[in-house]
């Protein structure tokens, strides 16, 4: 008994006086506060990135009100000026001309058609609907918006190409005209879409208990669920980044909408809008604190770095400046349509629709604050390019960019060339060595080491910007019997220009 006494005198003593040394697996616990650190880092890195890329949207989004109109308008004078002044090349519109009165008409025939759209009775058609049916219905109108952005700017684009495409090539392709056809019905379609998703909200907001209200804003946190538990990557993840920023621009644009039809309802009362205020801001931190809370944990789980987002804003950051170059390719606000999925003339179209029937102009006097409201848009878009323009310099500059902006664009053909072609950018030849060299991602994880690894080849800082792998493509070997089966070289930031949802791998 007094050995069993001993023994537990003894054990628990140990217990007590028991020490440990967390230097002796000093790699691990750094690796832990590290991680801790990012996580604390993720919400200023992104909110840096969200700020830019807002004003990103805002810049294409105030281009269809203010310069677009403009443009059109110096069009159709060159237009119809051309028999008297002669033909003095062999166009008789320039391509940006062609396309600018495209959107013009596209816009036109769409708002003609959006006034057989009664908003009032959608409004209390919805209304008259039960709580859980009007959450399912928001929740389907979010996957067709994603659906409709995927698919709207390659309408536009075939559109867009079969207009100016040069006629002494063969044809190929069924008629502007058709093509123009399709896209009036999809900038139609995707405006009254948006305008069901404005009454819903509406309609959250107007409710007496606001549990339609609450329930949207926790639909925003299972999009945690679906996220953070799932392998990304560096690709991967900006494709994500600008979803985000597309869906917080145009989550602002559908409260404004939402504010603008309760204040007419209430007579233009600035006391009503107080009520409002709000619930606006409740939206507002939900979707903030999402996607803070989702980016934090996904570059957890795939140990990525926050400096990758600093990535991803000087890759916007060069669409940007590139656009602005004498021999660009594209226009700026298609550019960003690619890039984010967030097309503006569905959401403009909207916009204008409800305020042209929220606003009564009557009078020479309602008339001169139209044109000077016109005239600050006009200011306020010129300012904010100005200092995007500024900012995209710098972003490009300090990521060691420059070269690549006076680069002519690659001619081939997506997939295996365009790869060769960055593969030629970016790494220097060494003949079948250059074919055999692996490198490791921050994105990626850990595979199955194998001996005596081929050397990767050595590259400067500027190489590594924006690749992904950073230095070189990464090959992912799995042995199967006597078969080596191969990945595809992964894709530079720059080239992923398409908005996508399907997937967690770009290959």
């Amino acid at each position: 008994m007094a050995v069993l006494y001993l023994s537990l005198v003894r054990f628990i003593s140990a217990e007590l006086t028991r020490g440990y040394f967390l230097e002796h697996n000093e790699a691990k616990y750094t690796e832990r506060r590290e991680r801790v650190y990012t996580c604390l880092r993720i919400p200023r890195e992104l909110e840096k990135l969200m700020f830019f890329g807002f004003f990103l949207c805002l810049d294409a989004f105030l281009y269809v009100f203010t310069l677009l109109p403009l443009r059109v308008l110096l069009a159709l004078i060159r237009l119809l000026t051309l028999p008297c002044c002669g033909l003095s090349g062999s166009r008789l519109l320039q391509p940006a001309q062609v396309c600018d009165i495209l959107k013009g008409f596209i816009m036109i025939i769409c708002y003609s058609m959006m006034h057989y759209v009664d908003y009032s009775m959608m409004y209390h058609l919805i209304r008259g609907q039960s709580v859980i049916k009007l959450y399912i219905i928001y929740n389907m109108l979010e996957v067709a918006d994603r659906l409709f952005s995927s698919f709207g700017q390659d309408i536009l684009d075939a559109l867009y190409w079969t207009a100016t495409e040069p006629k002494e090539k063969k044809r190929a392709h069924i008629g502007v005209i058709p093509h123009f056809f399709m896209a009036v019905l999809y900038v139609f379609l995707h405006a009254i879409l948006i305008m069901v998703q404005a009454t819903t909200l509406n309609v959250a907001f107007n409710s007496h208990n606001k549990s339609l209200l609450t329930i949207m804003m926790s639909n925003n946190f299972v999009e945690i669920k679906g996220s953070v538990f799932k392998k990304f990557e560096k690709n991967n993840l900006f494709q994500m980044s600008n979803s985000d920023i597309k869906e917080r621009f145009t989550n602002y644009v559908l409260l404004l909408i939402v504010c603008l039809r309760n204040m007419e309802q209430f007579s233009w009362n600035p006391d009503h809008l107080w009520v409002l205020f709000p619930d606006v801001c409740m939206v507002i931190a939900s979707e903030i604190a999402v996607d803070v809370v989702k980016h934090a944990f996904i570059t957890k789980f795939n140990d990525i770095t926050a400096d990758v987002y600093s990535e991803y804003r000087a890759s916007l950051a060069f669409d940007l400046v590139s656009s602005r170059q004498k021999n660009a390719y594209t226009d700026y606000s298609d550019s960003v349509s690619r890039r984010m999925g967030f097309i503006p003339l569905p959401l403009a179209l909207l916009l204008i629709r409800v305020v042209t029937s929220s606003v009564k102009v009557q009078g020479s006097l309602s008339c001169v604050c139209v044109l000077l409201f016109y005239l600050g848009m006009t200011t306020l878009k010129v300012l904010n390019s100005i200092v995007l323009l500024g900012r995209s310099c710098l972003y490009v500059k300090e990521a060691n960019m420059e070269e690549k902006l006076f680069q002519s664009p690659p001619t081939a053909t997506p997939g295996r060339a365009s790869s060769k072609s960055n593969r030629s950018r970016f790494t220097a030849p060494s003949g079948d060595a250059a074919d055999e060299a692996s490198s490791t991602s921050i994105t990626s994880q850990p595979v199955h080491r194998v001996e005596n690894p081929a050397p990767t080849l050595p590259t400067s800082n500027s190489d590594q910007f924006l690749t992904t792998p950073d230095e070189t493509e990464e090959k992912d070997i799995t042995q199967d019997g006597s078969e080596l089966k191969h990945r595809a070289p992964k894709k530079d930031l720059l080239e992923i220009d398409r908005f996508t949802i399907c997937g967690n791998r770009i290959d």
